[in-house]
């Protein structure tokens, strides 16, 4: 684990001790400890948004990035953040090694601050190494406790991190709406350490509203942009998914390409804390829409041989206001062309199919094999980038790649890709080889 410098917990950092008699001080005053949680692999990635975006990151870890900022800068993070699942607040961090010492301490936090009353909250709670071992009994101290605060509290998501943000459920509108209106608490004790912890994305961060329509294996759109950043894509030049399926890829680098933020059209769990300003948030989305560009600046084209694809990729291209800026084309890949006037050398960024899901193996091979040729007679010198699951796939495209990033995809580990593509007169490669 690479750490800048100690993390701090316990939210918010500069804190005023309230008393019932008192308003609640205005959240948008303080100081927060946060954490974006990303799935395997992509907390780098989220590191350096978040330093784009001028917040103080405190440390990088395999489950996320710990950062310092204020309520402008949690709302920036929210909104902007491409490969994030989700940012959780730190409430209090205390020893809790008897029930006693769990019930006292959470009794003392002022939960007016985050939780409005009457409002539904949805524990998450995880205990190991402790001797607090049982997450149903620590489940209903700490829902006994937030009582006097809302008229519901209920267990939900179980485990160190939701089944979706490690990529395991792929269900795009299920339970979502109930997700989004409850707020989310994560309850951690480990070793005797407890660490409360707030939602302040409430629906996960890669539901960006758009994607109503899905094609056969939907690639999630925070492993979209991800693959997008390590692809070595710079956004203003050609973009081609040969293998688009529902449109992720396109339409998140044309999100980029026109410096729209993913966040744009959805809200969040932190705007219905007690005591926010709303201003705040709206100076964000006005700042956000102020750098927004008219035109993605280069061709982004997608295509695939399933028609019905191409419209679903088409309509969640419309939904996310970037349907003018790329081009869907019915076409299979071994039929691939290039308009001329493309010009600049863009990049190749795709899902293609693994063989998992979807075809047969032998197939497959010979689908590599074609998809190679085909790009290295169209797109010499182009970047490649694309999501591999078995290896022995991927080196039937003959081209050099790299292995940048491991992760999952729908609960599969799989593999970031990305090389250059070169002529079609250049010797074979002989295999692709792993960055270490």
């Amino acid at each position: 684990m690479t750490r800048v410098r100690p993390l701090r917990f316990g939210v918010p950092i500069k804190r005023s001790v309230q008393t019932p008699e008192r308003a609640v001080e205005p959240a948008q005053t303080t100081r927060y400890d946060a954490f974006a949680s990303t799935a395997p692999g992509l907390a780098p990635l989220a590191a350096g948004e978040l330093a784009a975006l001028g917040v103080s990151v405190h440390a990088i870890d395999p489950a996320g990035v710990a950062f310092e900022t204020d309520l402008r800068g949690l709302a920036a993070a929210n909104l902007h953040l491409r490969t994030a699942s989700r940012i959780l607040v730190r409430v209090d961090e205390f020893r809790a090694a008897t029930f006693h010492e769990l019930e006292t301490r959470s009794a003392r936090i002022d939960w007016r601050r985050w939780i409005a009353p009457g409002r539904d909250v949805v524990l998450r709670v995880t205990c190991r190494k402790s001797r607090l071992y049982h997450s149903g009994a620590v489940a209903e101290r700490v829902a006994a406790v937030l009582a006097s605060v809302t008229a519901r509290v209920r267990s939900g998501l179980g485990g160190d991190g939701d089944a979706e943000e490690r990529g395991e459920g792929e269900g795009e509108g299920e339970g979502a709406g109930e997700r989004e209106e409850a707020q989310l608490l994560v309850v951690r004790i480990h070793h005797d350490r407890c660490t409360l912890s707030i939602d302040s994305s409430g629906d996960l961060l890669h539901r960006r509203g758009y994607r109503l329509a899905g094609g056969k294996a939907p690639l999630r759109e925070t492993l979209g942009a991800a693959l997008l950043l390590a692809s070595g894509w710079a956004p203003g030049t050609p973009l081609l998914d040969p293998f688009c399926g529902s449109g992720t890829l396109a339409i998140e680098g044309a999100l980029m390409a026109r410096r729209m933020a993913p966040g744009r059209r959805r809200g969040f769990a932190f705007e219905r804390w007690p005591g926010l300003d709303p201003a705040v948030m709206a100076r964000v989305r006005d700042d956000a829409s102020a750098r927004e560009l008219a035109s993605a600046g280069a061709a982004i084209i997608a295509s695939d041989r399933d028609a019905g694809a191409i419209e679903a990729a088409r309509g969640n291209a419309e939904r996310a206001g970037v349907g003018d800026s790329i081009t869907f084309v019915v076409r299979a890949v071994s039929a691939l062309v290039l308009p001329a006037d493309v010009g600049a050398r863009g990049a190749v960024v795709t899902n293609p199919p693994y063989g998992v899901r979807i075809g047969d193996s032998g197939e497959l091979r010979n689908l590599y094999a074609r998809t190679g040729q085909v790009l290295r007679a169209t797109c010499p010198g182009w970047r490649l980038a694309l999501i591999s699951a078995e290896p022995r796939l991927t080196r039937q495209l003959a081209v050099p790649l790299t292995d940048a990033i491991r992760t999952n995809n729908g609960g599969l580990p799989v593999t970031f890709s990305v090389g250059e593509i070169p002529d079609s007169t250049a010797p074979r490669a002989r295999a692709s080889r792993t960055l270490t």
